[in-house]
Order: C-alpha cells, then structure tokens, then sequence
C-alpha cells in the first residue's frame, strides 16, 4: 500500500443526509478519523447519515464502537446512520454481532432510496 492511505472517508453532504464513503482499513488507528467525519456531520445539524462500505477492506472491533458511540446521540436527534454496500465478509460480522438489528443495512444506495 506504499503512498496510498491506509483509510479515507469521502464526504458528501446534501441537503437531506450525509454520505460518508469509508475506504480501506478502520481499525484502532484510523478509528478517530471516522469519529471527527461523525461529529463534523453532526455539528453541521446533519444527522441523517448514510456509510458507504464498498470499498471498505476491513473493520476492526474499534471501527465497530465509533459506531456504537455515535447511534444513541445521533437518534435522539431524529437522525439515524444507515449502511450500504458492504461486501459478505464485514456483512457476516455485522450479523454475527448483532448490528443488523441495530442498523439498516442495504445493498446498495438505489435499495436504501428504494429506487429498485
């Protein structure tokens, strides 16, 4: 991976929600990068927040808590963050952990808008 990031987040901030593309690896290193990409949305008053997986490689147990971290706040705000994309790896993990009856996750961004 020489000179290219270990992770990045695509921001994409429209008037209904907030698009954040998660690229490469979240793990306890890069973990605070998605927490700052959370609380910036979140300071701009967009609470409605939907995480593209598609070119996310691999999520650790500390990419899990940003996410716990954020859900209680962001829903008491009438917000909700909402998943897309993931590939069957990190999706096996979210099930086995529970997550998806913790969070909506969709195929894709033509599922979530209901476009299919």
């Amino acid at each position: 991976m020489d000179g290219i990031p270990k992770f990045q987040i695509l921001k994409d901030f429209s008037e209904e929600q907030v698009f954040l593309n998660i690229i490469g690896y979240l793990d306890a290193h890069t973990a605070p990068e998605l927490e700052l990409a959370l609380k910036e949305s979140m300071e701009k008053g967009k609470y409605n927040i939907v995480v593209d997986f598609e070119k996310l490689d691999y999520i650790s147990s500390a990419g899990f808590g940003v996410f716990m971290e954020f859900i209680e706040e962001i829903r008491q705000k009438n917000g909700d963050i909402k998943m897309i994309a993931m590939n069957s790896k990190i999706r096996h993990l979210f099930n086995i952990l529970g997550f998806d009856v913790l969070f909506e996750i969709y195929n894709d961004k033509n599922q979530l808008l209901g476009n299919n």
